[in-house]
């Protein structure tokens, strides 16, 4: 068997273990990789900070591409078919990862996760993987929700919504693709008009592609008496970050909503089966994650405190603001946009909630905790 070589992004996890009895792997920088990285290169592994098209590719003998990200837009996927180049990508690895970061920063600002446990609703745009998954979420946790995707059969959503039903919930979450595709673009989806009519009552969560959001129309509607609350993880001009807008934001974050460790390597094990299926061959798949540590509740915990001592045991969401506000008030501004990569380049090791094992002292947390996909003790 011919020794592939392989080129991959250098903050894909587990490449080496995964994809080396395949081959010979080189890290590079994804957001400065250029063809001369890929004259002698059979494979590619990217990420989102890296455009794939034929500029890249052609003259290169590459022939698969593989992507460890959800998202799409970065990829040609109609110039690689046409050079017959093989593509993958990793819909759903951060799925849960994502559903994580949106609880946590509910339980993180204000009373938001005590108006969910008592009434409350939530509307999400865009149902694929990470939008299903929150539905899913909410539905175990007994909270109404509803979803917009134009893009999908009206049967394929679990509790269908209008767009302007979905952006008159108490929380709003983003999880759309972004296209500018019509009939149904998702570019600037929400605008200034559409910006203007959500009340403070109201919270908004973009970590899905920045310019779903107009992010000068919501920098000046946040500047408002009358302004809803905000919180992105995705950024318009992205790596540069506007910092009269993070002023403003009651959480920034530097596009990791989906960086848990537990996402990363699914993702780059997704792309190692889809290797070997464009091969004809398997790999000999190695190494796994260590369980994380279990959780003790203590009996006292209910309701939205039950909410932030589980989410808040794997990620506070407000570790990352205060990196990027450090950030982005102290750096010069020319050298926002490296400090902004560097943040996610050395992201912390993050786990997942999802499958940790708890130990609760009630049936309400056995039911909480089994309700975000914990495997439960009860003692």
């Amino acid at each position: 068997m011919t020794a592939l070589r392989i080129v991959a992004d250098s903050n894909l996890p587990g490449v080496e273990t995964v994809f080396s009895p395949w081959g010979e792997v080189r890290r590079v920088e994804g957001r400065t990789l250029q063809r001369e990285h890929l004259l002698e290169a059979d494979v590619l592994l990217v990420r989102s900070v890296t455009r794939v098209d034929r500029d890249l590719l052609e003259g290169t003998p590459v022939r698969f591409v593989g992507s460890g990200t959800a998202g799409l837009d970065h990829v040609d996927r109609d110039g690689l078919r046409a050079m017959g180049i093989g593509f993958a990508a990793a819909p759903g690895a951060n799925a849960n990862a994502v559903v994580e970061y949106v609880l946590a920063v509910v339980g993180a600002v204000g009373d938001v996760a005590e108006r969910l446990l008592n009434g409350g609703r939530v509307g999400i745009v865009g149902c694929g993987h990470v939008g299903r998954t929150l539905a899913a979420r909410l539905d175990a946790l007994g909270i109404a929700n509803c979803q917009y995707d134009p893009w999908l059969a009206e049967e394929r959503l679990p509790t269908p919504g209008t767009l302007a039903e979905v952006l008159a919930c108490d929380v709003i979450s983003l999880h759309c693709e972004l296209t500018r595709q019509a009939p149904w673009p998702s570019y600037h989806l929400l605008d200034a008009a559409r910006l203007a009519a959500l009340t403070p009552q109201q919270l908004l969560i973009n970590a899905s592609r920045g310019a779903v959001v107009d992010n000068r129309a919501l920098a000046a509607r946040l500047h408002a008496a009358d302004a809803p609350r905000a919180v992105l993880d995705v950024w318009e001009a992205e790596p540069r970050v506007d910092a009269a807008l993070l002023e403003r934001l009651v959480l920034g974050t530097p596009h990791i909503a989906g960086y848990s460790l537990d996402a990363k390597w699914a993702a780059t094990r997704l792309l190692a089966d889809a290797l070997g299926e464009f091969l004809g061959r398997a790999g000999a798949m190695a190494g796994a994650l260590p369980s994380p540590e279990v959780i003790e509740l203590p009996g006292h915990l209910a309701g939205a405190g039950l909410w932030r001592a589980l989410l808040g045991s794997r990620y506070d969401p407000r570790e990352d603001d205060r990196a990027l506000r450090t950030l982005v008030s102290t750096a010069e501004p020319a050298q926002v946009p490296a400090g902004f990569d560097a943040l996610r380049r050395h992201y912390r090791e993050r786990r997942e909630l999802a499958g940790s094992r708890v130990h609760v002292a009630t049936e309400h947390q056995r039911d909480f905790a089994a309700a975000l996909g914990c495997q439960v003790t009860l003692t």
